[in-house]
């Protein structure tokens, strides 16, 4: 049975080439410069394959590609869906819905263009995201530890954190000189506001035992902060940060399109008005790839510093 499971992706990629190659496709789409289509089935089953070799010979990758092969058959099926639905029957305008093979070759032939947009938007996010989360970071323990900062803080952080970090735009371009200031202010402020809720939360939920042991210790209020609050709400803050990441990415795309003259954001607003939108996917296929490393980078993370935690936090 396990076998069958992970044989399941070579199966759907194999059915996906042949349905490529037997289905003719449709006059009504511009023909691509090279197959690009067939050459990334090829090139993910040929992936795959070496996964599945070496799964025969380590446990843990054969369970893990047990687990997951269900799964990547699922998305090829979804892939050779569109591509059925898009370039073969047309049901869906040729316009607003252009070829894979298209889709794919935008990799290619804007590789240079797209490696500097993935630069300036790493840049910018990296800005954006360090100045916000050590802000959100230190508002959260002032809000967490001092009942007068809390007392006069609180009520501004409810006002100001729940309203999209977006809407401040034409506020923002006023105020700062230069749209990638702008662009940065509002990436931090889209990082600020849960990173600063979820850790006064995880400070305010720490059992009160925990700091009455330590000053029965002798711990000092230092001591306290850093080595008791801090690491017990810690699950709480990577929680702050998990929210963070995925809305200092929605905020990334739309700071960019005030004015910046690279990024990520920019090549979507700049393909749309084009009416590229072959280009457009390629970018959102490429900003989705790059937030899902991010996110997993943040998750390995947590598994590393809370390994005291593993199997009890859930997300």
């Amino acid at each position: 049975m396990n076998q069958l499971k992970k044989v399941l992706p070579i199966l759907s990629i194999l059915f996906a080439i042949l349905l490529h190659k037997v289905i003719p496709d449709s006059k009504l789409h511009p023909l691509a410069s090279k197959p690009y289509y067939t050459y990334f089935l090829i090139a993910v089953l040929i992936i795959y394959l070496v996964f599945y070799v070496t799964s025969f010979f380590r446990t843990k990758l054969e369970e893990r590609l047990t687990e997951k092969a269900p799964l990547f058959a699922g998305a090829v099926l979804l892939i050779n869906v569109i591509n059925l639905v898009t370039v073969k029957f047309v049901l869906l305008p040729v316009l607003f819905f252009p070829s894979l093979d298209r889709i794919f070759g935008v990799f290619v032939d804007d590789r240079a263009l797209l490696g500097r947009c993935i630069i300036a938007s790493f840049k910018l996010l990296l800005t954006g995201f360090v100045i916000g989360a050590v802000l959100g970071f230190v508002t959260g323990l002032l809000l967490g530890f001092s009942k007068r900062f809390s007392y006069w803080v609180t009520p501004l952080t409810k006002v100001i954190g729940p309203i999209p970090a977006t809407s401040w735009s034409p506020l923002v371009l006023s105020l700062f000189s230069t749209s990638y200031q702008a662009a940065i202010f509002m990436i931090a402020l889209a990082v600020w506001f849960p990173i600063t809720l979820m850790t006064s939360s995880g400070i305010q939920n720490v059992q009160n035992s925990y700091f009455e042991v330590s000053s029965t210790l002798g711990a000092g209020r230092l001591y306290k902060i850093f080595k008791v609050g801090v690491p017990a709400a810690m699950p709480q803050i990577f929680l702050g940060v998990f929210y963070a990441t995925c809305g200092s990415f929605v905020t990334l795309v739309t700071a960019e399109m005030f004015g910046c003259e690279s990024g990520i954001g920019w090549y979507l607003n700049w393909q749309k008005s084009m009416m590229l939108y072959a280009n457009v996917y390629a970018g959102l296929i490429l900003l989705a790839g790059i937030c899902t490393l991010v996110i997993t980078l943040v998750f390995r993370i947590k598994d590393k510093i809370l390994i005291w935690q593993k199997g009890v936090i859930k997300w």
